[in-house]
């Protein structure tokens, strides 16, 4: 597995399934039979020793030049003690993969934290729709949405019209139509 990350840093499965490993051997303790210690400290302090382990594993793939994935898992690991640092971290994923495989996975892990705006200002500056998934444009007009900009929600819904992939827009497009009217009747004048 380790082969597989030197030679593509952005290898998901290898880097789950090492990352997996590396978890467990972290969370492994040899003190989990001392009576004296607190057992409400067992499990948060194996999560944090697994999420440590995972976190260096993943600093040392992202000095790779290609290396997102690792970026992006960084980003997922740091959001909640550094927002500003893992939003640093999304855009230079974002960056680094010309697919926009990345910019999708970023946008999803800030939507799903509840950093819309955030989500927003990394899709507005990234995204090629022409070139990436339709998939990133749902992601801006639902963040568009979830920070209450209803008008340039459907602005975003226009641009999907410009990806090639028709018949992949067409289930995002009447999908994010109903969202779109969902939230004006929510929310009108927003």
């Amino acid at each position: 597995m380790r082969a597989q990350l030197t030679d593509d840093p952005n290898n998901e499965e290898a880097f789950g399934a090492l990352a997996e490993i590396v978890r467990r051997r972290a969370a492994e303790d040899p003190t989990l039979e001392d009576p004296l210690r607190d057992s409400d400290e067992i499990p948060e302090s194996k999560q944090r020793e697994a999420d440590l382990a995972v976190w260096a594993l993943a600093e040392e793939l992202a000095g790779h030049p290609r290396g997102w994935y690792p970026l992006i898992e960084l980003g997922r690991l740091s959001l909640a003690d550094d927002p500003d640092g893992a939003v640093r971290r999304l855009v230079t994923a974002a960056e680094r993969d010309p697919d926009g495989r990345a910019l999708e996975e970023a946008m999803a892990i800030l939507r799903d934290a509840g950093m819309p705006v955030e989500a927003l200002g990394l899709g507005v500056g990234h995204w090629r729709v022409r070139e990436h998934s339709p998939v990133v444009g749902k992601h801006l007009v639902l963040a568009a949405l979830e920070a209450d900009r209803v008008f340039e929600a459907k602005q975003h819904l226009r641009s999907l019209e410009m990806h090639p992939d028709t018949k992949a827009v067409k289930p995002l497009r009447d999908e994010l139509e109903k969202a779109i009217a969902a939230s004006e009747r929510e929310k009108p004048g927003v």
